[in-house]
């Protein structure tokens, strides 16, 4: 028990088997117990995994003494009661995007971890590729210089069936919105993650064409701390769908990531792993077009994190900073100013 973060997944949907399988690859970590709104689900689940006991509902889960750590893969308008209920039940939080769906539930969580001494780790997990770990560290290094403008184009396809197959999709209260909050929080945590804190944003979020609450379609601009600038362009309406791609651009050069691969670097300084001419599979057609590889390397820092200290990349902070440029785009595309953040 001492040397093992022993888990329990809440939600047993496709993102808990992406959990399920990183878990499966992480050293000193056990899925041992699931749980969800439905019971059927949660045995189809745990028949696929044979080892995680089935538990009939989340309280008795939370009840169970040998899971130190819930992870939370339900619909993201249940995310923050159910972190709220496991930190109650003193147990550790790894939550998936986004960590829940206003800033005040955001805060709440923080606050409460950081006062029991407990861990909030929010899964952003595309920040472990081998080429965002490569461009982070250009950044810090100094190779890019100073940060000047990016762009983020995210121009996905999700069809009307995709909405229709579950009535959650595309709904403020249990979505917490449409593109930038669903598909596109993985490439604005991205872009932060390369550019700075963010300062401003302006933007428009739009219904076009899927008959969703929520926006189909968004443009924003940022501006970060250092003063340098964004541009996002988002949809999950494009014909066809084209690879998320990141054009950052700095005083000595050039970078563009498309998905997980680097397509231009023109810095001073040699990229050291190999480009590619053009970005490989890609969730932009196909929600489930994804690797579990990543989650697994969050869920190897998140471990080493809960058993030998080690820094933990995106805790509860980390995990608030693209919710807050989000929420930020839709105030603005409703009040029509620029939103400080």
């Amino acid at each position: 028990m001492e040397n093992t973060v022993r888990i329990g997944i809440v939600g047993c949907g496709m993102v808990a088997r992406y959990h399920a399988k990183a878990i499966a690859e992480t050293p000193n970590a056990m899925l041992v117990g699931a749980c969800s709104k439905s019971l059927s689900s949660t045995r189809t689940f745990c028949s696929e995994f044979p080892q995680v006991r089935a538990y009939n509902s989340y309280d008795e889960m939370l009840a169970e003494h040998d899971i130190n750590t819930v992870a939370v893969c339900s619909p993201t308008g249940n995310h923050y009661e159910q972190a709220k209920r496991a930190l109650e039940a003193h147990k550790h939080v790894v939550v998936e995007k986004p960590i829940c769906i206003t800033l005040r539930q955001a805060d709440d969580l923080i606050r409460f971890a950081d006062e029991e001494s407990l861990s909030l780790c929010v899964i952003s997990q595309t920040r472990f590729s081998d080429s965002a770990t490569i461009i982070k560290q250009a950044i810090d290094n100094g190779e890019l210089g100073r940060p000047i403008s990016a762009s983020l184009m995210m121009r996905y396809m999700r069809t009307q069936a995709y909405y229709d197959q579950a009535d959650w999709r595309g709904t403020y209260a249990y979505d917490g919105g449409g593109v930038l909050m669903n598909q596109g929080i993985h490439g604005i945590d991205l872009l932060c993650y390369f550019m700075g804190k963010p300062q401003s944003v302006t933007g428009y979020a739009k219904t076009m064409l899927r008959s969703i609450e929520a926006e189909d379609t968004a443009v924003a601009a940022i501006e970060f701390e250092n003063q340098s600038v964004a541009v996002i362009d988002a949809t999950v309406c494009s014909q066809p769908p084209f690879p998320k791609r990141f054009i950052l651009c700095g005083e000595k050069g050039t970078i563009i990531l498309e998905d997980d691969a680097i397509t231009l670097w023109n810095l001073p300084t040699p990229c050291p792993i190999e480009m590619k001419a053009s970005a490989g599979g890609s969730s932009s057609a196909d929600p489930k077009g994804i690797t579990h590889i990543y989650h697994a390397r969050e869920y190897r820092n998140i471990v080493r994190h809960l058993l030998n200290g080690e820094a933990l990349l995106i805790d509860g902070h980390q995990g608030r900073i693209p919710l807050s440029v989000i929420l930020g785009v839709y105030e603005s595309s409703k009040t029509g100013r620029k939103v400080l953040l």
